[in-house]
């Protein structure tokens, strides 16, 4: 029997500041936009951000709430993001300023990754393939 469902369309992540997350994620990650929408009647920034095969939903809403706790809330604990070159992929981010977690060995695959942090707070993960 096929599985259910065939690969991740999409991640949707709700930000505080909508004009600064699209840059972290678009000038500092490399993502392309593929689409922008203002939806008026709620006062809400939508942008979809190419990753691969796959998409980030980006949010903006009126007063979002926090993230209660790092990094153990229930719900998405962590967006992992493939790269080629984890030392490299630190290298650029550091370039740019954002503050990354020492570079650890996966104890399971021996691959190379890390985690950084998106500008509200959500741990994003480079993970070397």
């Amino acid at each position: 029997m096929a599985p259910l469902v065939g690969a991740i369309h999409h991640v949707a992540i709700i930000c505080a500041d909508y004009e600064r997350s699209k840059r972290f994620y678009v000038e500092f990650l490399g993502l392309r936009v593929i689409r922008e929408t203002f939806r008026a009647e709620r006062r809400s920034w939508k942008c979809d951000l190419a990753v691969g095969d796959a998409q980030i939903e980006l949010f903006s809403f009126p007063d979002p709430p926090p993230r209660p706790t790092q990094p153990e809330a229930q719900g998405l604990r962590h967006l992992a993001f493939a790269v080629r070159d984890v030392t490299e992929a630190v290298r650029r981010l550091e370039d740019k300023g954002i503050v990354v977690e020492p570079i650890r060995r996966d104890e399971l695959t021996g691959r190379l990754f890390t985690f950084f942090a998106d500008p509200d707070g959500l741990p994003l993960e480079l993970y070397e393939t």
